[in-house]
């Protein structure tokens, strides 16, 4: 495979653990890490439907001389050849345009926000505009580095959740690491998540990949969210519902990503996926 993960550098202890878990992710499904170190506070990224200035906080311009040495040294350390990306244009001196051609994206649930003000369950609005129009999936990283041994699979049944469960089914087909899926009954029986796995063409790599499939009662959110392993990669779809569908993923999503610490990968309305490319 050749996919490509773009990652913002930045030169701090925070944005080392993010580079950290973004390399780890790489060599775990064999995809190669790409790295921009901003030279200015904002860039362009120009997608189908929208066109997003991004803000990064001052953290993202500190000591810039080392950047790039320190970029390469994580290289190193996990095996990378190192790769760095320097923008072709710029739609203002200081405003470089970035690719949206690139098959996946990580960053920190905020780039806007000084790191010092955030906490778990804060995702900025500009790292949410990305995930509404992103062709590809976005990986949150959790505060510190922490390598995942399995994946784990919220699945609901809605278009965005067949997308995730097509987005594990891929990672897990590639790292070789058991996949699970986490349901949450809606009133509805088994048969009915299952036939639209069936109608979806997945039930085959479902029943070839899958380690467990639980399910919980409504009633039941929390404690789903405490059964997944601490050290899982949840991948998940993100929708938003009514007005203010701009701001919110959905209130579900909204919980998981205020509650667990795990690393989070985004499937977004927009995300475009399959199975053998």
């Amino acid at each position: 495979m050749n996919y490509k993960l773009l990652q913002i550098f930045r030169n701090t202890p925070f944005g080392r653990e993010t580079f950290l878990q973004s390399l780890y992710f790489c060599k775990t499904i064999h995809a190669h890490p790409v790295v921009y170190i901003p030279e200015s506070d904002k860039f362009l990224m120009y997608f189908p439907n929208d066109a997003i200035q991004i803000d990064l906080d001052s953290s993202y311009l500190t000591s810039p001389k080392t950047a790039k040495q320190h970029a390469s040294e994580l290289f190193d350390e996990m095996g990378f050849k190192p790769a760095f990306f320097a923008p072709r244009s710029f739609t203002a001196s200081t405003l470089p345009d970035i690719p949206t051609n690139f098959d996946y994206f990580c960053c920190p649930r905020s780039v806007s926000d000084l790191s010092s003000k955030i906490g778990l369950g804060h995702i900025g609005p500009k790292v949410r505009r990305i995930i509404k129009q992103a062709p590809f999936p976005v990986l949150l990283t959790s505060p510190v580095f922490k390598p995942w041994k399995s994946i784990a699979v919220f699945f609901g049944g809605s278009t965005n959740a067949r997308k995730a469960l097509q987005m594990g089914l891929k990672i897990a087909m590639v790292s070789k690491l058991p996949m699970d899926i986490y349901t949450l009954r809606e009133k509805k029986s088994k048969g009915y998540y299952e036939n639209i796995i069936k109608e979806s063409d997945l039930a085959g790599p479902v029943s070839q990949f899958l380690r467990e499939w639980h399910y919980y009662e409504k009633s039941e959110f929390d404690a789903m969210l405490y059964d997944v392993p601490h050290d899982a990669l949840i991948v998940l779809g993100a929708y938003g519902h009514g007005v203010i569908k701009d701001l919110l993923f959905g209130s579900k999503m909204e919980k998981i990503q205020s509650t667990v610490t795990n690393n989070l990968l985004i499937t977004g309305p927009q995300c475009e996926l399959s199975l053998l490319h």
